[in-house]
């Protein structure tokens, strides 16, 4: 019996590789005969480099950047391998899954077309900045930049880049000038190292001369669910402008400068990106990665999928087991829990779900059976505290009951 356990992780609790691991144990458990096949997963979001890297057989590496505020910072990113986490039976699939889970004792098989996996949140994410001092006028995405050339340096000639949780609202000019971009003010004169979102007003020319050129040989897709705009009601500053901290009226002033850098775009590249779906995330980074490194926007589980050969490695299986920390109305909007169900029905194999927490309002019609942790006697803060016994547990009675289905069928 061949299982695919493709969890994401468990927020403030559980890495992807972790759910995957005490699931396996709770699997072994209920059916000693099964060949495991880890696949930790991500919807690019926080833990989308982990997760890829485990399930791949990847390895990490690190980079001297620049964090929001211009300090230094090292940060980490991905170089995806070819590995896949089919197991032999019993404990020793286990061991050999888990081992490639955690990147232990295995080669990771890099070519040639190396994929690098990055998340902007690890060099201009919004936790990186203490609350006190989050300011969106100064924030920067430079050090996002610096990531994105520490990959091409490494040899990736395909990026995948998860842009959740950032503290900017630059338009991703700061990621711009680390990848050689020049803007020059009114004067003539360059414009400061590190753009922050108060500094686009006095962007009155751009220069792409010096745009390092091994992006034109490279692919960037970037995982983004969200679909909002550059400009406006909807746009980057007004929806995530204030948990960045920018009051009303930093709000009001960001989005000026966002248009005026769109405006810049539209006439000096020929590039209208102010309507994009997607333009507006992370601070209008989206717009920035179409308008100077030629990415494309994705849906992050999409992006993840294919990257961990997942519609692969379910051929041939009995059944899928998934998980993400929460399973209500929302995860059907892009939640990685949702997607690996649709790939899995695809290839006509049953998924099970063991979430966190569940309600009435999910899509439970692409589930075999939703576990969820939180139930009876035990309250979220317990399986917050504790969620490796209980993913095991429920990860049991799951499988049991699964087998037993199966067998009065």
């Amino acid at each position: 019996m061949k299982i695919v356990i493709a969890p994401d992780s468990f927020k403030e609790s559980l890495p992807a590789s972790g759910v995957a691991e005490a699931i396996a144990v709770g699997v072994l458990e209920a059916a000693a005969d099964a060949r495991i096949d880890l696949c930790p997963m991500a919807d690019g979001g926080e833990g989308t480099v982990e997760a890829m890297v485990a399930a791949t057989a990847g390895v990490l590496r690190t980079a001297d950047v620049f964090d929001p505020l211009g300090a230094p910072i090292r940060a980490k990113f991905g170089l995806l391998g070819e590995g896949c986490g089919a197991g032999l039976p019993g404990e020793v699939g286990l061991a050999s899954a888990v081992g490639l889970a955690r990147g232990e004792g295995v080669a990771a098989d890099i070519g040639d077309g190396k994929i690098a996996v990055i998340e902007m949140a690890a060099a201009s994410g919004l936790g990186l900045v203490p609350p006190e001092r989050r300011d969106p006028l100064r924030t920067t995405t430079f050090g996002t930049g610096l990531l994105i050339l520490a990959a091409l340096d490494a040899g990736a000639r395909e990026i995948i880049l998860g842009i959740g949780g950032s503290a900017t609202n630059d338009c991703g000019a700061g990621m711009a000038q680390a990848l050689g971009v020049e803007f020059f003010n009114a004067d003539g004169q360059p414009c400061r190292q590190g753009l922050g979102g108060g500094d686009l007003v006095d962007i009155a020319r751009i220069d792409v001369a010096s745009l390092d050129a091994r992006l034109a040989q490279t692919r960037i897709r970037v995982a983004c669910d969200v679909t909002n705009p550059l400009l406006g009601p909807n746009g980057a500053a007004a929806i995530y402008g204030p948990q960045k901290g920018a009051t009303p009226e930093v709000v009001e002033k960001l989005d000026k400068n966002l248009a005026h850098l769109a405006g810049l775009i539209r006439d000096q590249l020929g590039l209208d990106v102010a309507d994009l779906p997607g333009a507006g995330a992370a601070g209008g980074l989206g717009a920035a990665l179409v308008a100077f490194a030629g990415a494309t926007l994705e849906g992050g589980v999409g992006i993840v999928s294919e990257a961990v050969a997942l519609a692969r490695r379910l051929r041939g299986a009995d059944l899928c087991i998934t998980g993400e920390g929460r399973f209500d109305a929302q995860s059907a909007a892009g939640k990685t829990a949702v997607g690996v169900a649709k790939l899995a029905r695809l290839a006509g194999v049953p998924t099970i779900c063991i979430a966190g927490e569940a309600d009435g309002a999910g899509p439970y019609d692409l589930f075999a059976s939703v576990w969820p942790l939180v139930g009876g006697e035990v309250t979220r803060e317990q399986s917050m505290a504790n969620p490796e016994s209980l993913l095991q547990r429920r990860a049991v009675d799951a499988v049991r009951r699964f087998l037993a289905d199966k067998q009065s069928s």
